[in-house]
């Protein structure tokens, strides 16, 4: 069949890439439609959506995944056009082609040159016969152990394992010595099958302390091919990318141009056409390398837009609807700077552990020059553990690096998200780390701060001033007072962030207390509420705060912290770890369980594997001992804090 002009845009995906996909579409005049899960029937993309259709329940696997239901649902509502987006399904080439033999109008580039360039073996020859320089590894159809094994012997440690039908960062694992080699690759295989079904693997050596910078490509049908400069995506943990930028800090005018010609004449290699973002590898000597090409809108496309002054969306319509690209490369001109920050659910101070539940408080608004937000989630919402962890895209440009800095932290600190912890926290310090400051984060640094601790991954405590505000909303009269009528002294235990403490608060006057414990004081008063933003003086200094309520405490947030005030367990937290029993951090499914009723295990044995939204957790014995009791199987869904294996601890000497 042929394709048809279309009025309808069908966007199939959720979260922030569908609201603001559907923010453009509808400037242009079209009508779009929300395709949502079971777990996603009120989510925010649905809310911005002029029709929505349900396609499935929770699991990926069966809603966002699910062709069938995605085309059965374009033709219900009369969508001549699909938008993958990103993730899910927007590098499927089997999905690309399914739309336009349906006759659907396919928001990408042609199922060919995806396969081209998904498969990254494939994608790799195919760059090195193009001439675009590419990592020394190894690429090939034979997948046993032995065999990769055999080549990662010869290419030498350090390597990285990589799916070879995907990127994002799954699939992908660090090795340092031929002795990990074994459960890397496992693990690597297994969750390439999971988020691509495809569970074959690549090898490339390391390159230690390179910068990740990658140029966006745009072609038409029309033969015409520009790129729109680079992108620096250094600042990466676990290989996903945390905070981008352009222009890059470490490229200048003639490497901007030798890096972008290499990267259209990858694009043309393939018959591209459509947005598209070839990713480098760039060395501490300048050297760079082909890493892999993603064939769809990339989540940091927003600092492009920035610098550019282009909807990338936009122009991503207007190609696929048959319209030649209206700029020249001689017409791209890149003005400041703009940087974007990942905001994610999800604790970086415990391995970046995911966490879900309900949102009390995130206004995504904004009225600031220089800043936008790009949200999938909104005050009342929830997010659940079947999705990727990311809620949020805060970005900020300037004229110059340094102001657009300051201006992503001024945001990040003014739009906190209470319910759920979150990594802003983590972002804004490494904004304001000396490292981010200078330009000189690579590849290598986060994991290697997220190790010795230092960095935005230094532990902080919490301080006084929660406890003195918590305090203040708690126990002041006209505060939702705990205590009213004569009693105006009295003693209060707290509990902030796991840390508990007995105050004696004394009531000064209408929304004012004096809060004490031992030798440190602080007086507090209320000044003014507007819902979540509280306004209240401590120790004479005015302060802004946002405090949201729950049945056991408050969740509040000030500066670049957020923190949970409660009235303590009677237990304590020390009685809460219970070396014995293993179990599940976050709400997930058991991809691995090597655990038996019986079995003799060593402190540090690895006894289960947990994922959660697209992220393993590796669930260890904490002590020597035997395995009593095992409560789960593989592939059951669990919920946070589920018991899933109990021990008989050794008997310590």
């Amino acid at each position: 069949m042929t394709t048809r002009p279309f009025d309808t845009l069908l966007v199939a995906n959720r979260g922030e890439i569908a609201v603001r996909i559907m923010r453009t579409a509808k400037a242009m005049g079209l009508r779009t439609v929300a395709v949502h899960s079971d777990a996603d029937a009120g989510a925010m993309h649905v809310r911005a959506a002029d029709q929505t259709v349900r396609i499935g329940p929770a699991p990926a696997a069966e809603s966002y995944l699910d062709i069938d239901a995605i085309l059965a649902a374009a033709m219900k509502t009369g969508a001549g056009a699909v938008h993958p987006g990103y993730g899910f399904l927007s590098e499927n080439a089997a999905f690309a082609r399914a739309v336009a033999e349906a006759g659907l109008v396919w928001i990408g580039p042609p199922a060919e040159a995806i396969e081209a360039m998904g498969d990254k073996a494939r994608a790799k020859q195919k760059m090195i016969d193009a001439g675009v320089p590419t990592v020394p590894g190894w690429q090939g159809e034979d997948q046993s152990a032995d065999k990769l094994a055999d080549e990662a012997g010869k290419i030498g440690f350090p390597l990285l394992i990589k799916a070879a039908a995907g990127g994002g960062g799954r699939g992908m694992r660090t090795v340092r010595n031929r002795d990990e080699f074994a459960d890397a690759l496992e693990a690597a295989k297994r969750e390439a099958k999971s988020a691509f079904g495809d569970d074959a693997v690549l090898l490339e050596k390391l390159v230690e302390r390179g910068r990740h910078v990658e140029i966006q490509v745009f072609a038409d049908g029309h033969g015409n091919a520009i790129h729109l400069g680079e992108r620096d995506c250094s600042a990466q943990r676990r290989r996903q990318k945390v905070i981008e930028e352009a222009p890059s800090p470490a490229v200048d005018a003639a490497l901007r141009a030798k890096m972008g010609a290499d990267a259209v004449a990858a694009a043309k290699a393939v018959g591209y056409v459509g947005a598209g973002t070839v990713e480098f590898l760039l060395d501490e000597d300048g050297a760079y390398y082909f890493l892999e090409m993603n064939t769809r809108l990339q989540v940091e496309h927003p600092v492009t837009e920035m610098v550019t002054g282009l909807d990338l969306v936009a122009l991503q319509l207007r190609v696929a609807a048959g319209e030649p690209l209206p700029l020249a490369q001689d017409d791209v001109a890149l003005c400041g700077h703009a940087i974007e920050a990942r905001l994610y659910a999800e604790d970086p101070l415990a391995g970046f552990s995911p966490q879900s539940g309900p949102v009390l408080y995130f206004d995504p608004s904004n009225d600031t020059d220089g800043v936008r937000i790009d949200a999938g989630v909104a005050s009342g919402d929830a997010i659940t553990p079947h999705y990727d962890p990311m809620v949020a895209k805060i970005i900020a440009g300037g004229t110059t690096r340094d102001e657009a800095i300051a201006r992503l932290i001024s945001a990040l600190e003014a739009h906190p998200l209470l319910g759920v912890t979150t990594n802003r926290a983590f972002l804004i310090d490494l904004l304001d780390g000396e490292a981010f400051r200078s330009g000189a984060v690579t590849t290598a640094d986060l994991d290697r701060w997220a190790e010795d601790r230092s960095g935005p991954f230094a532990a902080e405590p919490a301080g006084f001033e929660p406890f003195a505000l918590g305090a203040l909303i708690l126990a002041a009269p006209g505060c939702g007072a705990l205590r009213s009528g004569s009693v105006t002294r009295f003693d209060l235990p707290l509990e902030v962030d796991g840390e508990a403490k007995t105050l004696r608060i004394e009531q000064t006057g209408a929304g004012a207390v004096t809060v004490v414990e031992a030798e440190t004081s602080s007086a507090v008063r209320l000044i003014g509420r507007d819902g979540a933003r509280v306004r209240y003086e401590i120790d004479g200094a005015a302060r802004t705060a946002f405090v949201a309520e729950t049945p056991d405490g408050l969740h509040v947030a000030f500066g670049r912290r957020a923190h949970q005030v409660r009235e303590p367990s009677p237990w304590g937290p020390d009685a809460l770890a219970d070396p014995s029993k293993i179990a599940a951090p976050v709400a997930g499914s058991v991809v691995k369980l090597d655990a038996e009723v019986g079995r003799a295990v060593k402190a540090g044995a690895v006894l289960a594997v947990i994922e959660a939204m697209k992220m393993e957790m590796r669930l260890a014995a904490e002590a020597d001992g035997v395995i009593a009791a095992v409560h789960v199987a593989k592939g059951a869904q669990v919920a946070s804090g589920s018991v899933l294996i109990e021990l008989e601890l050794a008997e310590q000497d």
